[in-house]
Formats: structure tokens, C-alpha cells, sequence
């Protein structure tokens, strides 16, 4: 039988859910980038927090405590994800982006793209426009794809830590990151480059 939780204990918890969300969601939409995705998992986390109170022994902070739940269930969002994920080299993974199916002849091979426009460009990072044109081509990306993107190039993470994230083996990680790279790439010649 299950301990009542003390009217302190609840107290206590009130004060972290005012203090932490903001620090919590900030870190879930890091992790998501996914504003309702980031708030159903904080929601989430405080709820198990609540449901495990009595099991706080106070031998971390509560923010270590609830950063490591959040964690846990952001690396479950991922895991559910990745049950839903087709195999990578499925034509049926493409169909949801539109770029992809210029990017594959009917074999299913790449396609060359044309070197030769990306090496007049110049210092893209510095320019809005192609900034822009990238975040839109980058929202186009299956979400898996999205995922390992940015853990690799924004957040400069362990390929080993990111195949467990999303729970995939090495050689579809790097199919998926090249394929997400020209797929991108493919995006931003046809809505960029003109």
C-alpha cells in the first residue's frame, strides 16, 4: 500500500513546478523542437514526478531529480518514434517529402547534384535569406531525420548516443544523415537557389 504523500512533500512539489517549467521546457523543445511536443513532455514529467514523490529522497536536487525524468521521457518520445520509422531504405519512407522524390531516379539511386552552384555562394550562414530557406527545408525533413540532424550539427553529439536516442543501429545513422543532408540539399537548390 502506497504511502499518502505529505501536505509539505505536495507544498514542496507546487514550488518546483513554478520554479523548474520554464528551465524544463526549454530543455524539451532543445531536445524536440517542438513547441506542443515540449509541453505534453514537461506535462508528462511533473505528472510521474507527482506519481513517484514519495520515492524522492532528496539525495539530488529536484531540478537534477526532474531533468532526469524529462530526460527519460524524451528518449521514450524518441524511442515511439523510431517503432513508427520505415525501414530507411524504403521508398515508402520518402513519401512524405516532396523533395525526395527528386532526389531518386526510379531505381531508387541518388541523382548527381550540381556541385558547381553551391561553390559560388560564399558564406551562407551569414545570409538571411539562405538561413531562412534552410529552416523551412529543414521543417520539410521526416522527423527522425530532423532528430539526428540537429544532434549531430547543433548539438554536436555522440554518434553512438544518437543511434541509442532514436534507437537505430549505426549504418542506418549514416544512411540517415546523408540522405538528410541531400535531401536538404536538393530543397535548398530548388526553393533557394534560382
Amino acid at each position: 500500500m502506497e504511502q499518502p504523500i505529505s501536505i509539505e512533500l505536495k507544498n514542496s512539489f507546487t514550488d518546483w513546478v513554478n520554479q523548474y517549467s520554464d528551465t524544463l521546457y526549454s530543455w524539451a523543445f532543445h531536445k524536440t523542437s517542438n513547441k506542443e511536443m515540449a509541453e505534453d513532455i514537461v506535462q508528462d514529467t511533473f505528472y510521474s514526478a507527482y506519481k513517484s514523490l514519495e520515492k524522492f529522497e532528496g539525495k539530488s536536487s529536484p531540478k537534477t531529480w526532474l531533468l532526469s525524468i524529462l530526460n527519460n521521457k524524451i528518449i521514450d518520445y524518441y524511442r515511439s518514434h523510431a517503432k513508427d520509422f520505415v525501414s530507411i531504405d524504403s521508398k515508402d519512407c520518402y513519401k512524405e517529402n516532396k523533395f525526395a522524390e527528386s532526389a531518386f531516379n526510379r531505381k531508387e539511386h541518388w541523382i548527381e547534384n550540381n556541385e558547381e552552384l553551391w561553390s559560388e555562394k560564399g558564406d551562407l550562414l551569414n545570409n538571411q535569406e539562405f538561413v531562412n530557406a534552410l529552416e523551412r527545408c529543414y521543417d520539410h525533413l521526416p522527423s527522425n531525420w530532423k532528430a539526428a540532424i540537429q544532434a549531430k550539427y547543433i548539438f554536436d553529439e555522440d554518434s553512438n548516443d544518437i543511434c541509442q536516442e532514436l534507437s537505430i543501429s549505426p549504418s542506418n545513422y549514416w544512411k540517415l544523415i546523408q540522405r538528410s543532408k541531400v535531401l536538404l540539399k536538393k530543397c535548398l537548390e530548388t526553393n533557394w537557389l534560382k
